[in-house]
């Protein structure tokens, strides 16, 4: 039987003419318990540094990848869950507008939220890739939250993915990979299937005209949403990844925003339509019937 200690860690910010704020977060967990596969011999911490003058963070040099859990309290039922990979250029993470603070407002809306800290394949010096190293974060993430779903209180079968940006090339191709089930693995969580439930596409990265054509019936539905203003490989081509799963069977809903750029996460300081986003997300999940048990 598994024995987990709850660790709060009390974070205190300290705004130029504003009194001292603090703020509860979740201790992280590691993805691999001794370290992760490519990572051997890495050694260096992780440095989270400001990121702008809106008092954002922007975290590096992650060899450790790891998910900060934000669960529901209070359920009856075991709920959804939902694995957060902030974007950044697969040179850093922006890890609150696009972690963190969308984590907290999930969970505070009956979704558990889980901020994964992917290897970063291209920041200075890496020697990770997108293809194998941050695959398998994401990957392993999803049978993590699978594999403990009973002690996080939530429903394995109801577990997705969300990316921002370089996070969002990430989700869509965790949404397209082969189911890889090894039940035979000595390690449990490696006997979880590695499939979300569904996906959501932030202003997502990577996207190719080739990405659409892998689509498959199988696909999970998906929640996808840009700028308008943002650049074409992204609001032209997410729509036509819209189309391919359309053309597909995949049930899919996408919202492009007229007058927005790249980037824009989960801000209090948004204006107009985007600004309504993550209400419109926890929606769509009632609409698909991820927040309930049927």
């Amino acid at each position: 039987m598994r024995v987990t200690t709850v660790v709060w860690i009390w974070v205190c910010l300290l705004s130029v003419g504003l009194a001292t704020v603090c703020v509860a977060q979740h201790a992280s967990v590691p993805l691999w318990a001794n370290g992760a596969p490519g990572s051997e011999g890495k050694t260096e911490p992780e440095v989270m540094a400001a990121q702008n003058l809106e008092g954002e963070h922007a975290v590096t040099s992650i060899n450790n990848p790891s998910i900060t859990p934000y669960l529901v309290r209070g359920s009856k039922m075991p709920v959804a869950a939902v694995i957060i990979a902030p974007g950044g250029g697969h040179s850093l993470l922006s890890i609150d507008h696009e972690g963190y603070d969308v984590a907290k407002y999930l969970s505070g809306h009956g979704v558990a939220a889980f901020v994964l800290k992917y290897r970063l394949a291209k920041q200075k010096g890496s020697t990770y890739t997108v293809d194998v190293d941050e695959m398998k974060d994401i990957q392993r993430a999803i049978r993590m939250v699978k594999a403990r779903a009973a002690e996080w209180g939530v429903d394995p079968a109801r577990v997705g993915v969300m990316g921002f940006s370089a996070g969002g090339e990430l989700a869509v191709k965790a949404a397209l990979a082969n189911d890889a089930v090894n039940a035979s693995a000595a390690d449990p969580i490696d006997q979880q299937s590695d499939k979300p439930a569904f996906e959501a596409l932030m202003y997502p990265g990577g996207l190719t005209p080739e990405i659409a054509a892998k689509v498959t019936k199988d696909m999970p539905p998906a929640f996808m949403l840009c700028g308008s203003d943002d650049r074409d490989t992204i609001a032209l081509q997410l729509p036509e990844l819209f189309v391919a799963m359309k053309k597909a069977g995949v049930s899919a809903e996408l919202h492009e925003y007229a007058g927005v750029g790249h980037g824009f996460g989960i801000r209090l300081s948004a204006r107009g339509g985007v600004a309504e986003w993550p209400d419109v997300f926890v929606q769509w999940m009632d609409t698909k019937g991820f927040l309930r048990v049927n």
